[in-house]
């Protein structure tokens, strides 16, 4: 009788891959808050992409924590491809793919695996954002469907998504590797039928901070490479829903005028009195340090005179001590005769 195999254990629900390239600095903080959620029914994937950072190659090849695997790439492939090794290692239901230097809100994979297991229809589950570091703000999307998200990319890289839709579409474009490749995600699967949801909550903390992909894209020629990639990939469904994306960039461009006609508003009826105000007074303070520094100068003077005077006071104090001025004293005595004789 052949002996029964021992099961094998049931694979986690939700897989978390971190992709991690020279970014060894914030990643802790990214795990912890992967283990701080209120679901844990999870693995954790990071792929090191061909870190060249000593720290980071350090802490790497030492990394303990549970239900935590690395997988190394001896060289740097991009974001899509690290997310493609990790997605053929793991047949968890779901997937949340964050970057190494955010932090996912304690409920998120909660809230984002109930959302999905009460509608199968759907293949996604985004949030809401807040940003933190060099930057502040809560950025708060209504929409994620086709012609919403071809004019702006209104769901977060790291909402939850079901494996069998990120599989059926082949993953993420490793050609795009400057960024934007989980926009053009979002938009295959939307052009394939699948369906998402934004849960109005936030669940996601992104970092802004200097030299991140997403920054350095905006403030260079980059961008409009990624844009035109984009555009010319989906030109059918931007032809379909041409006359809605002209539309909202319309009204975008409306709110854009009416903003700067507001600040025009503000600067004429507040802002620029009130630098008026504001220099009148940085001229009165400057005439007081004018005189504050004169005054200085002439105490500087006085003081310089005192301590003369002072010296001097010592020197004839000497000199009357001194033998020579007891000497010639008498002397001194018969010229001061003479000259108090000659003024008669």
């Amino acid at each position: 009788m052949t002996p029964a195999r021992a099961a094998e254990p049931a694979a986690p629900r939700v897989t978390v891959v971190i992709p991690c390239h020279d970014l060894g600095v914030y990643l802790n903080d990214a795990v912890d808050s992967v283990f701080a959620q209120t679901f844990q029914d999870f693995d954790v994937i990071i792929v090191d992409d061909g870190s060249t950072d000593e720290a980071t190659d350090r802490l790497l090849a030492e990394y303990r924590r549970p239900r935590t695997r690395v997988l190394r790439s001896e060289e740097n492939r991009g974001l899509p491809a690290a997310r493609n090794l990790a997605i053929r290692e793991t047949h968890a239901e779901y997937i949340c793919a964050l970057d190494a230097d955010d932090r996912l809100a304690p409920a998120c994979l909660e809230k984002s695996v109930r959302a999905l297991d009460d509608d199968p229809s759907i293949a996604f589950a985004s949030h809401w954002v807040k940003t933190f570091g060099d930057e502040e703000r809560e950025w708060k999307p209504e929409r994620c469907d086709l012609a919403a998200v071809l004019d702006m990319n209104t769901i977060n890289g790291a909402a939850l998504t079901r494996r069998d839709a990120i599989v059926a579409v082949g993953g993420w474009d490793e050609s795009m590797r400057d960024g934007c490749e989980d926009w053009d995600l979002w938009l295959t699967l939307l052009e394939r039928g699948y369906r998402g949801t934004i849960i109005p909550e936030v669940l996601f903390h992104y970092r802004r901070r200097t030299g991140s992909m997403s920054r350095v894209m905006m403030q260079t020629d980059v961008q409009l490479g990624v844009f035109g990639y984009i555009l010319a990939k989906h030109r059918d469904s931007c032809r379909h829903h041409l006359a809605e994306l002209t539309l909202r960039r319309d009204l975008e461009i409306a709110r854009l005028v009416r903003e700067v006609y507001d600040l025009d508003l503000d600067h004429h009826g507040w802002l620029a009195p009130e630098m008026d105000r504001a220099a009148r007074e940085v001229g009165v303070l400057r005439e007081k340090e004018r005189r504050v520094t004169a005054d200085k100068a002439r105490q500087a003077e006085l003081d310089r005179l005192s301590a003369n005077v002072e010296a001097l006071g010592h020197d004839v104090a000497d000199l009357r001590r001194s033998m020579s001025w007891q000497v010639t004293a008498p002397l001194r005595m018969v010229y001061g005769w003479l000259l108090r004789l000659k003024g008669r």
